[in-house]
């Protein structure tokens, strides 16, 4: 074979050879890590919707001619695990951006980890105005998606405030709090003291049937004996339930029986005892009706999984995905400072009915949701009493008596 001619074969197949290791590394996977308590309603349905989001930018092409990849890990509901995740995503899985989340509590422990990465960040849950303290001012990367509990709270006291107008036979001077004893439950007694203000109100703690508790009759009997004209609880799915059951027990029927879990069991309509029990939430399966973006991610849903969506870290999960995705898409980048000023520009048409858009809240820079919704389970379906413009239904006042169900 000719000297002159082998060599330049050989040049050819060097060339090649850095082609293909540079096409090679632009295929490589642009990553999500995902941390979700997968044991509870929350996570498993959070992270099952996130997935439904990665399929669908993967079928339209990926992202920036990649394809893109969601690694998820289960918190257990636990701050130590759920920072262990955090190191584990951004050094082991090498992620691009964070999503997830549900609890407080896990959340503070997570937090450190997060702003010693600083990695751009989608967090659907952790309403405690402490994780807001710990994450800080000036942290750019880090977007909020759900309201803080004074979000909440204040969004509250303008559906109570509304709903009482409207309807004038409802009530809602004397108000009693049973709050789970770590951070999201404290700190939803402490926003509703200083948001309710001008009411009365008590309220006393339990432990969570979700970190081995389970019984609630103390703190119901107190509340039965204060005669509050709102009964409301603030746990996890795993208390709602047992909760029924102990004030079925003891006959404690208060006029509206309000239950703020983050989300709650799959089957909890099917119960008698879920009948005209009150809720907090930003979506629900009746949001279809009003809402034809709702009605395409809860078909997509059901598609895939042959399950219904029950709680809205659902379609919460998946608009974070998304959320990202379009973000990279319109900075044509994965360059951090970049994307995060997309992000900050964002008005995302989003399944829970609103428009999704980030701007300052007390500390951090990129807070999304502001309010939560009134809702009311009725014939085994959470429907939506307010705010009025995505109603469903109209409230059933008062509480069924439990001898008449």
């Amino acid at each position: 074979m000719n000297h002159k001619f082998l060599h330049a074969a050989l040049i050819l197949m060097l060339l090649a050879g850095a082609v293909f290791a540079e096409g090679s590394s632009e295929g490589d996977p642009i990553k999500f890590g995902g941390i979700w308590p997968l044991g509870d309603i929350t996570g498993d349905q959070g992270s099952k919707a996130a997935r439904i989001a990665i399929d669908e930018i993967n079928e339209q092409g990926g992202l920036l001619g990649r394809p893109v990849e969601l690694v998820v890990i289960d918190s257990e509901l636990s701050p130590e695990k759920g920072a262990a995740a955090v190191e584990r995503l951004a050094t082991i899985d090498q992620v691009d951006f964070f999503v997830g989340g549900m609890s407080s509590g896990v959340h503070l422990g997570q937090i450190p980890v997060m702003k010693t990465y600083q990695k751009i960040t989608m967090w659907t849950g952790a309403a405690s105005h402490l994780a807001e303290e710990a994450v800080g001012e000036n942290q750019d990367w880090y977007f909020h998606l759900h309201p803080w509990d004074y979000n909440q709270g204040a969004s509250y006291v303008e559906g109570w405030n509304a709903i009482a107008q409207e309807y004038p036979e409802i009530s809602i001077d004397r108000w009693f709090l049973a709050y789970e004893e770590g951070a999201f439950g404290s700190a939803s007694y402490s926003a509703t003291q200083a948001l309710f203000s001008d009411m009365e109100i008590d309220g006393e703690a339990f432990q969570s049937a979700a970190v081995g508790g389970g019984d609630y009759t103390a703190v119901l009997e107190r509340a039965k004996a204060y005669d509050p004209d709102v009964f409301i609880w603030a746990g996890y799915d795993a208390d709602a339930l047992p909760l029924m059951e102990q004030s079925k027990a003891i006959d404690f029927a208060p006029p509206l029986y309000v239950g703020a879990p983050p989300g709650w069991p799959a089957s909890f309509g099917e119960s008698n005892l879920a009948e005209n029990v009150t809720l907090y939430g930003m979506w629900a399966p009746s949001l279809n009706e009003v809402s034809d973006v709702s009605k395409t991610f809860y078909d997509g849903y059901m598609s895939k999984y042959d399950s219904e969506p029950a709680t809205y870290f659902a379609p919460l999960s998946y608009s974070a995905i998304h959320i990202i995705a379009e973000a990279v898409e319109r900075a044509g980048t994965l360059d951090k400072e970049a994307v995060i000023a997309e992000l900050q520009k964002t008005q995302y048409e989003s399944a829970l009915g609103e428009t999704i858009t980030f701007s300052p809240s007390n500390i951090i820079s990129n807070q999304g949701i502001r309010q939560q919704k009134i809702l009311q389970w009725q014939n085994g379906r959470q429907e939506v009493i307010w705010p009025f413009e995505f109603a469903t239904s109209e409230p059933v006042y008062p509480f069924t008596p439990w001898s008449e169900r």
